[in-house]
Parts: C-alpha cells; structure tokens; sequence
C-alpha cells in the first residue's frame, strides 16, 4: 500500500484503476522506413480511423448542438481523404523513405502553409483545419487515444495537469475522479471535478509515478489522500466514507424544491457555473435556480477555427431554453491568460495573466465580438439570457461594450430578428480597478458578479496556476473579502444586484459573511447547490457579522 498526499480540490471518494491522460508526443521524430509499403497501410488505417471518429462526432454534433457544428465535423472528415493532402503525404513516403508520423506531419504543414498563404480568406481559414486533421491523424498513428482516457473501464484519470482544450474533449463517462501531479483549486482539471460532482486532488507532485498505470487507488477529494493498492483496512474505511457521503447526499435531496431563504427572511439565490450546454442537466438534475456563469470559452477552445455565429447561436439557444425562463448569465469570450487558442494567434506574453485577455481581445477584434454578440441576443429571445464582459478595469470598456451591444440590436432591428431588448447587461469583478471605481460602473450595468479565483490573484499578487505558493494564494485574506465588501456596497448604492461566480461561492465558512455583506446570489457547480441551500436555510442574517475582514 502506498499513500499519496497531495490537496483536495472537490469532495467525495472513489476508487477505480489508475489512468494516466495520453497526450499526443510534441516531437515527432524522423525514422527511415525499411518497408513504405507498410507505412503507406498504416497511413491508410489512421485514415480510416479517423474518419469514423468524426462521423461519430458529426452524429453526436448534429443532435446535440446542430448542424453547423457537425458540418465542421463532416468537412474534416473529407480533408482527411483529400486527394492533394493523401497525395502529399504519399510523395513525402517516397521521397524521404521515412516513418509513417513524419510523412503525414511534414504534409500537414506544408498543405497548411500553402493554404494560409492564398489570397483568399476562406482558404486562409482552411489551413486550421488540416492542422487539426492532421493531428488526429498522428495521435492515430501514435496510438493516443480519443479524449486522451485509454480505458475500457471508468478509471480514476491521472495527469501532470490539463488544459482547457483537453478537459473539453474528455470522455466524462469514463472517470471517476482526477488525480493530478500540478494543478490547484482554481485549475481547469479541479473546476470541470466539480461541476461532475466527482472528487479530485491536485498537487501531488512526483509521487504521482507513470509506473503506477492500471494499478487500483482509493482517493478522498476532501482529505487529498490518494492510497494506491489500499489493504483492506484502508479499502473498508474508505468505502464506509463513500457510504456515508451517498446517504448525505439523498438527505440533501429533500432541499430540492426549497427556496434560498435564510431562517429570518433573506433570499440569496444559488445559481450554477457551467462550461458547456450539456452542464445543464446537472443544473436541472440539481435544483440550480438559474445559471450564473456559463463560459461561452468552451466553443472556442474546442474549435480549430473561429465558431461561426450560428453555431454560437444554436449553443446558447439550447441552454437558455432548457433553463425555461430561469437567468442564464453568459460570460463573453474569456481567452487568453491560461487559456490560450492556436488560431487566434495571440503573441506570446512574458505575463498573459496580465496581458491581451478576455475583453480586451473583444475590443481589439470587433469582428470576433460582433459576431458573438449577435448569437447572444438572437438566443436571447428564447429564455431569459443576461451577457457579462469578463476583466473590466474601466468605465470606457463597460460604453464600448455597450455600444456594440447597440449596434448589434440595430442590425437585427433592420432585419428582422427576434430578441429581448430588455437583456441584462453586467460585468465581472474581478481587478482591484474595477473594485476602485465600482461605484462608476455600478451606474452603467444591471448586475455585478464577483470572480473571486482572478480578484484574488490580481489582489494578492500571486499566480492562481502556481502549485508552490501554499498559504499565500489566500481568498480569505481581509484584502479580498474587503474588496468584496466594497463592491457589494457600491452594486446597492447603485440597485443593482450582485452576484459571486468564482470557486469562493461554494466556501460554507464564508457563507455568513457574504449574508453580512448583502451578496444576493452565489453562483457554484451544480454538486455544491444543495449543500449550499441547506446551509443557507439553517442561518439568520440578521445575526451575521463581518469579523472576516479584520486583520
């Protein structure tokens, strides 16, 4: 038996094999080929390979997210079988005497070089899209598997950490719980743990071994203890914790149903945090009132080029509907930073936490938030759909981000369109700037909603990606919970509601001292909504205080 300790980032216990995430080798290395006709064979079977994964994902696209989504798919599938592109992979074979994974990735990014520089700004665009068939291609060749989980059997998925791209295009159906060598609370890998409702523990450093593939590990999310090959002492007591956390959980089905009232009368309403529109069910499935932060991020970060605004409109469309009438706040593009997208061609930045991310790049490229936009409000006319603007520092942001909102009523105006001139519009909290000046801004918007993992961050001058700062990335820290106060104070001043949608939210200590400071909504992943409830209706405002936010 052998104990990992590393933190617990989302609650619960599993067990199940461990199964370290296959990501597709960076450098794919030049070897000569003693038989190309065998290489040619292999081509052709990842070739073939690939293109029932996309019909699959095609079929999938089309009922889930609608057409143009699987046309996306479908179009790759026929680059795939290109004759140009099989062709150029073919002469590189030839000519170089080479391994099958070095033919097709020089021949990916010559085709792609030759698109990108036409003059023609649709064969432009193609050139993203061979680089990602290609790439399918190799990890085909390479054996990696789709969604990076090479199992038969739902596992317990073991990484150094994952990107946003990656968590996208897991199989959630096959994990049981993340356990991760880097990573923090406010990771990727920890965040999509928690909207699962699974457990997860990051931090675990280089105790977490490749060798330890395939062998079984308990894991408990809230101690962040990972025992691997537990004895039966261990195995018992952790399956009698997992009992005891399934009756907690059915004792918590009874706060379905129950409004987000404390014992004296004040509502504080709890909303749901999503990354997609099939989050929705878990919001449904878990009582959410309405949907507080969905990171519209997730359609561009699973695209190889920019998302059309039909497909966007589709996305929308069908989580503003499910949520039948219920709020459902959507977060405008938010890359940048961590989240870094191939196509958008960002330069890189010594610090991109603090450099060309969210609304700037919006501002900076009209176009890309016009187009969202109009997918925002055309949605809108089918549910009560708000938009925020993420990493305001400014009140000139906040008026030209209205302005565009404008001119892009105008257009569907003149067109026809439907939508709800009546749209909320809000921003996030998230800089000390815009916590400075919140009174300014309270009077442009109709709501605030604190993003406490980035006001943290930018507030304590710590890196929220970094695993060695321990102790000094603190959100309870009297800084924080006092800029929270702050902005809390000016959103009433102004009558506005406000709202938190960062990983804060969720922190039932903390839960009175938002009551003290007159948060009207806590917005959590669908997991945390019924605890979140339950702890709601056993407090009094009336009796709360703000001793927190003392040094």
């Amino acid at each position: 038996m052998i104990v990992l300790q590393g933190k617990g980032v989302s609650k619960g216990v599993a067990e199940g094999p461990v199964c370290f995430f296959r990501r597709a080798d960076a450098a794919v290395k030049k070897e000569t080929a003693s038989d190309i006709e065998s290489e040619k064979a292999r081509v052709a079977a990842a070739q073939e390979k690939s293109v029932a994964q996309l019909e699959a994902l095609a079929d999938k696209a089309r009922a889930e997210t609608g057409e143009e989504t699987a046309v996306l798919f479908e179009t790759h599938a026929m680059f795939v079988e290109d004759e140009d592109y099989v062709e150029a992979i073919m002469t590189a074979l030839e000519e170089e005497r080479c391994n099958a994974e070095y033919a097709v990735e020089q021949a990916g990014e010559q085709f792609a070089a030759m698109l990108a520089a036409m003059d023609d700004p649709y064969m432009q665009g193609r050139a993203a899209d061979i680089r990602d068939v290609t790439r399918r291609i190799l990890n085909n060749l390479m054996g990696v598997a789709e969604g990076g989980v090479d199992s038969d059997v739902p596992v317990i998925l073991a990484a150094d950490d994952l990107a946003p791209s990656e968590t996208l295009q897991l199989d959630k159906s096959k994990i049981l719980g993340f356990i991760t060598k880097g990573g923090s609370g406010s990771s990727h890998t920890a965040i999509l743990a928690r909207t699962m409702g699974i457990p997860a523990i990051c931090g675990l450093g280089e105790s977490l071994k490749e060798e330890y593939q395939g062998r079984p590990v308990c894991i408990d999310g809230e101690t962040g203890q990972a025992v691997l090959d537990p004895d039966e002492p261990a195995l018992a007591a952790f399956r009698e914790k997992q009992k005891k956390q399934a009756e907690m959980r059915e004792l918590l089905q009874t706060m379905k149903g129950q409004e987000d009232v404390t014992l004296d009368g004040r509502e504080m309403l709890v909303y749901c945090n999503i990354g997609s529109p099939d989050d929705v069910a878990a919001v449904l499935a878990n009582d959410g009132r309405g949907i507080g932060l969905f990171r519209s991020e997730f359609l561009y970060l699973a695209a190889s080029d920019y998302p059309g605004e039909e497909e966007q409109f589709q996305a929308y469309k069908k989580a503003a509907a499910a949520m039948e009438g219920r709020r459902v706040v959507i977060r405008t593009l938010d890359i940048g930073a961590d989240k870094q997208v191939e196509y958008f061609g960002l330069q890189k930045e010594e610090n991109p936490a603090m450099g060309v991310r969210a609304i700037r790049i919006c501002l900076n490229r009209p176009e890309v938030f016009r187009t969202q936009l109009r997918a925002l409000y055309r949605a809108s006319a089918y549910g009560k759909v708000a938009i925020m603007f993420p990493m305001i520092t400014s009140v000139w942001e906040v008026r030209e981000c209205k302005e565009a909102c404008r001119r892009v009523m105008a257009e569907l105006d003149a067109e026809g369109v439907s939508y709800n001139r009546e749209t909320e519009i809000g921003i996030m909290i998230e800089t000390p700037a815009s916590v400075f000046v919140a009174d300014a801004l309270a009077r442009e918007v109709d709501f605030f909603s604190v993003g406490t993992n980035d006001l943290t961050q930018y507030t304590l001058a710590c890196d929220r990606q970094a695993t060695d700062l321990g102790r000094f990335f603190d959100p309870h820290h009297p800084a924080v919970l006092r800029a929270l106060k702050m902005a809390a104070d000016a959103a009433h001043r102004a009558g506005i509601w406000i709202g938190i949608c960062g990983e804060l939210a969720a922190d039932l200590s903390l839960l009175e001292t938002f009551l003290a400071m007159g948060i009207d909504e806590l917005s959590v992943s669908p997991s945390a909504v019924l605890p979140l409830r339950a702890a709601i209706r056993g407090s009094t405002a009336g009796s709360c205080t703000l001793e927190k936010l003392e040094c």
